[in-house]
């Protein structure tokens, strides 16, 4: 929980969560597609291209607003936060193995770039989850301590405003699928009224029915009924 002066750290938390929850699923996902199956592998192209997209933008606000405060501020801390970027940039070469295998997977769903691309996807996992969990434990709390609340917002506006706005709701429910109760309802206060009733009325249903198009046919069970 935060104050109301202080850095909402526990949105990168929740963000991190989802981010870790669909590059855990993606290999697999993708090792179980049939060669030839041009259908799966479209639906699987796009969802793994949105989730790319995301992450890229994701760290380029990092990049852009982030990185360069704590240099000023925590001197001391600069060799971690050189390890940060450095992060990114090994997160960014496999991002970049994986748009140039997609198109033609996505086109022919053949055996040999399906199993590249499940392979770059374990490897971007494993690299993102010790990035990530480096993050939490040491630049979380510099954020806390050194950053205002107007620099932290300024952070999370960067990202959402990278969103497709046909896709808010669907992104809405990633976040939200396996957050705490307390992050649910925080995250839903941050947005407009007439989104959360959006979210109520249709948004949940969208992202169900996401989940099943995408998850369904692999491992048979959609965890998005935990949405509030």
């Amino acid at each position: 929980m935060t104050t109301d002066n202080a850095p909402a750290i526990w949105e990168m938390v929740v963000v991190h969560r989802a981010f870790r929850r669909e590059f855990r699923l993606a290999p697999e996902l993708v090792r179980q597609v049939a060669p030839g199956d041009t259908e799966r592998a479209a639906t699987l192209a796009a969802y793994l291209g949105e989730i790319l997209v995301g992450l890229h933008h994701h760290h380029e606000a990092e990049d852009k607003l982030l990185w360069p405060v704590l240099l000023r501020r925590v001197q001391l801390e600069s060799v971690l936060i050189r390890t940060m970027e450095e992060q990114h940039e090994r997160v960014a070469d496999h991002i970049s193995v994986l748009e140039e295998l997609l198109p033609a997977w996505r086109a022919e769903a053949d055996a040999d770039r399906r199993d590249r691309l499940a392979d770059t996807l374990t490897l971007l996992h494993d690299e993102l989850l010790v990035h990530l969990d480096q993050e939490e434990e040491h630049i979380l709390p510099l954020v806390a301590a050194h950053l205002t609340k107007a620099e932290w917002d300024t952070l999370s506006e960067y990202a959402r405003a990278q969103l497709p706005k046909d896709r808010l709701l669907i992104n809405l429910g990633a976040l939200l699928e396996d957050a705490t109760p307390w992050e649910r309802e925080a995250f839903l206060r941050l947005m407009p009224m007439a989104a959360r009733v959006l979210w109520r009325l249709i948004g949940q249903r969208q992202y169900r029915r996401e989940c099943q198009k995408v998850r369904l046919r692999t491992f048979g069970v959609v965890h998005a009924s935990k949405s509030p």
